[in-house]
């Protein structure tokens, strides 16, 4: 029996909450040319969540190009991916520039990445001042990296509520910086139990730097459990800095897996070879 493309965007989206984005590209492909028009979304997601960057530029760039900025995000998100980082610059800016703000983030970590970190900070004051979720912390990160302690204090202090975790989680940050750290202790804990998104794995950090490594490993491990982003990486740099090469291997090994150049570097280091040998 024929399927309708509604149909079948709704089997895709079953797919991808099952957690089979191949799949559920396949299915979605087939709506998508049918007209289904939540189909595309879908689509977009499926490619996405199974690193299919390439497909998703593919989908994407036509509609960027016909002018629905909706989609130039995701674009420039894609095309970061693949290391086009000029024509993802493009594009996360045609986003921003269209009103899309949590493009900002995007574009700010990008030329982050690129040495650019004044124009980084300005556009998340921008973004922050507008209400966006991870601007705010993601400004105060990045005047930490800046070396301007000041400043990162001034908006973390200004930003930080429990509405927003990320931004409690940043405040705890600087309150390591700044020395404090029982206040720092108190506030990573918080985090965690307010669900920041990278809570557990930050905390683990600060313990191992406080030289508490059994408390530090419990931390990383509960971020494993929950899969923070960048647990994996570390969790292996803090086992290999401990000395237990071999328990290391693995998790550096599922970072490398999931792309992290530097986990990469660290695996080549636990092997005694160069980073091109593998």
């Amino acid at each position: 029996m024929d399927r309708s493309p509604e149909d079948l965007a709704v089997r895709g989206a079953a797919l991808l909450a099952d957690g089979r984005p191949e799949e559920a590209a396949e299915v979605l492909r087939q709506a998508v040319a049918g007209g289904e028009p939540s189909a595309l979304d879908l689509l977009v997601r499926a490619y996405f969540d199974s690193g299919s960057w390439r497909s998703a530029v593919d989908v994407l760039e036509p509609h960027v190009e016909q002018g629905d900025a909706r989609f130039a995000g995701r674009l420039g998100v894609a095309l970061v991916q693949l290391g086009e980082r000029e024509r993802a610059e493009s594009a996360l800016r045609l986003a921003v520039e269209s009103g899309d703000v949590p493009a900002a983030n995007d574009l700010a970590i990008l030329l982050r990445d690129e040495g650019r970190l004044v124009e980084a900070v300005h556009l998340l004051v921008d973004a922050a001042a507008a209400g966006d979720q991870l601007a705010a912390a993601n400004l105060v990160e990045l005047q930490l990296e800046a070396g301007d302690l000041a400043a990162a204090a001034a908006a973390a202090e200004q930003h930080a509520t429990e509405r927003r975790p990320d931004t409690i989680l940043a405040l705890a940050d600087v309150r390591a910086q700044q020395g404090r750290y029982a206040d720092a202790d108190a506030l990573y804990r918080r985090a965690g139990e307010l669900g920041a998104l990278r809570a557990h794995t930050v905390y683990g950090q600060f313990l191992a730097a406080s030289g508490d490594p059994a408390a530090a490993d419990r931390e990383f491990r509960e971020a494993g459990r929950i899969a923070e982003p960048g647990w994996a990486f570390a969790f292996g740099r803090f086992l290999l800095d401990d000395g237990r090469f071999e328990e290391a291997r693995p998790y550096l090994q599922m970072a490398v897996d999931e792309g992290d150049q530097a986990a990469l570097e660290a695996l080549a280091e636990v092997d005694g070879v160069e980073v091109d040998e593998y």
